[in-house]
This record gives C-alpha cells, structure tokens and sequence, in this order.
C-alpha cells in the first residue's frame, strides 16, 4: 500500500470511529427521551435539536425512524445489562442472586439510570400490539429478564433454600410489582422501595 492509500485508509478510518461515536451518543439520549415520551415521541428531528446535529446525519447514520427506534431500544438493553444484570451475576445463585437482580433494579429506576426511570415501562405500550421488529427487540429485552428471575428461583426450589412455589407465578408477582414501583417513585412515592423488598423477602421463606 503505497502513503497515499495508508492515509487515505486512516482517514476513512478515522471516519468510521466517528461515525460509531456519535451513533452511540444520538442513541443513549433516544433512551432518555424515549423513558419519559416512549419510542413515539422520538424523531430525527428532535434529536436534531437537542443534541446541535443536523437531521441529514442522523438520517445517514440511522436510515429510518425504526432504525433508531431499534438502535435505541439496544443502547438501553446495553446500558441496563451493565447497571443491573452483570453486577448481580457476582453473587450465590438462588435466593442472594434474586435479591441482588431486584436490589439493581430498584437502584436502576430510584437513580434513575434513564431521565423517565424504566425505559422499557414507558415503551412496550406503545408496541405490545404493534407486530415488528421494534416489538420483537422489546419483548425480547422482557423476557430474557423474566427468565433470569425464574433461574434463581428455580434454583432455590431445587436446592431446598426456600419452599417450593410456582415460579412462573411469582415472576409474575415481582415483575407487577417492580413495574408499580417505578410508576410509585415517578409520582414520589419513596416508600416503594420498601414494599418491593418485603414482597421479595415474602418469597424467600425457607421449607418446613
């Protein structure tokens, strides 16, 4: 490769890391309009405005506006995989793994780590009835956390830590209750927290 094409190839390059940063930017703050508005209220042309970019950038670099929607929804899954899922993967399975999940959780909307708290409580409405991609990659995020609960709590049955119950039930109970205490701590609400660990704790009574 002779100067010319190495330093053409830097540039381009150079080009591209750009290019990747400021998709990464646009995207992390979908997620925070997208946690108080829903993934309706983005627009290219709203995060044109808030963010000093010109709408034909972001249009290059997202292409439509499912692009985005579907770039933003990732960014959050990624973003909450760091706050909540991987600190917890630290601790015993069972009982102590399923307190840490919920414990990150609480951290997660009490924070928040997103402007609107639970990115994916201000989003699904808009598409649970919406057959697409940004449907799939929603529900997707949902029950893959759906599932990590149910593992601990399986765990602990299996290994006689707590009394045996139905799991799919209690994942349900959690879920409902995790969801009502990030719309209780939106609204001011800080005894939430509370409550969501004594629901959790009424789960965990070992067997007779």
């Amino acid at each position: 490769m002779s100067s010319t094409e190495a330093a053409g190839a830097t540039v381009a390059d150079q080009r591209l890391v750009r290019g990747a940063r400021t998709r990464r930017k646009i995207a992390r703050h979908g997620v925070d309009v997208a946690s108080l508005e829903g993934l309706n209220g983005l627009s290219i042309g709203r995060l044109a405005t808030d963010l000093g970019l010109s709408k034909s950038g972001i249009q290059t670099l997202f292409k439509t506006k499912e692009g985005l929607q579907l770039a933003v929804a990732e960014s959050a899954r990624e973003e909450f995989a760091e706050a909540v899922i991987r600190p917890a993967q630290t601790t015993q399975p069972g009982i102590a793994r399923l307190r840490a999940l919920t414990d990150r959780w609480i951290s997660y909307v009490e924070a928040p780590l997103f402007a609107g708290g639970c990115f994916w409580a201000a989003s699904l409405p808009d598409f649970d009835s919406r057959p697409g991609k940004v449907r799939d990659a929603l529900l997707l995020h949902r029950r893959t956390w759906l599932a990590l609960l149910a593992d601990e709590l399986r765990h602990a049955v299996d290994t006689r830590e707590i009394a045996p119950l139905d799991v799919d039930l209690t994942v349900f109970q959690i879920d409902a209750v995790l969801n009502a205490a990030n719309t209780a701590l939106r609204l001011g609400e800080s005894d939430a927290v509370s409550k969501v660990r004594r629901v959790v704790d009424g789960f965990s009574a070992p067997p007779h």
